[in-house]
């Protein structure tokens, strides 16, 4: 019996010590669970990301472990439609024309991109490639409530209605082929020349849905130029 309640004794104070030392080590495993979940809401610019990591591990006493993960962000909400939520206004007829310009830049910008996809492995052009598209879709959206002629309808990829927008694909598609490298550069190009239309567009621009898919627009390709900026 005095032999009984010895172990009982010892089992009993064993449990308690572990506990003890659980207690120290709950705050820490909290603290890395929360430094975790902040590095991983900080951890890369606003948009489509790419990670890669690997981790191995052994145990019985012992454990090894190695993990590597790298990423490039390319757009904000390059999943998600551009919804025009904004009332429709009125046009002039100097703005119906640019209308229908920004629609063959966009498409300009989307060919390109997925030409360069097809030559690289540089993930980033079928991704701003996707979004371009979707740009493009706000864009005719907003000329079929204006009822403006859509130049881009039924052009199949790399050709062009206006002839000057045609030389200026030939050449950037020539230039891209160079090297991915000149690829980057020629989407810089592309993205500034957008900002640039873009902001000229806006400029005594009052009706309220051209406003808000425009002002969208050039806040995608500044996303677009800094992804660029990173690869040229």
């Amino acid at each position: 019996m005095k032999m009984t309640a010895r172990i009982a004794a010892i089992t009993v104070t064993a449990g308690i010590a572990g506990m003890a030392a659980l207690a120290m080590v709950a705050p820490a495993v909290a603290d890395t669970i929360t430094h975790s979940s902040v590095l991983a809401a900080i951890g890369g610019p606003a948009g489509d990301g790419q990670g890669n990591g690997n981790g191995n591990g052994n145990g019985n006493g012992q454990g090894n472990g190695n993990g590597q993960g790298a990423g490039t962000g390319a757009d904000q909400g390059a999943g998600a439609e551009l919804a025009i939520t904004a009332a429709q206004g009125t046009l002039t007829d100097t703005q119906r024309s640019t209308l229908a310009a920004l629609a063959q830049d966009e498409q300009l910008a989307r060919d390109l991109y997925t030409a360069f996809a097809d030559r690289y492995e540089l993930t980033v052009f079928d991704r701003i490639a996707t979004t371009e598209q979707r740009h493009l879709d706000a864009i005719r959206a907003l000329m079929e409530r204006y009822g403006v002629a859509d130049p881009t309808e039924g052009q199949s990829a790399g050709h062009f209605t206006d002839p000057a927008v045609q030389a200026t694909y030939d050449r950037l598609l020539t230039e891209g082929a160079e090297s991915q490298t000149a690829a980057a550069e020629v989407g810089k190009q592309v993205e500034q020349l957008d900002i640039d239309d873009l902001q000229r567009a806006l400029t005594g621009l009052s009706a309220p849905d051209a406003q808000q898919v425009y002002t969208s627009l050039v806040t995608a390709s500044r996303q677009h130029l800094t992804a660029f900026d990173r690869w040229a």
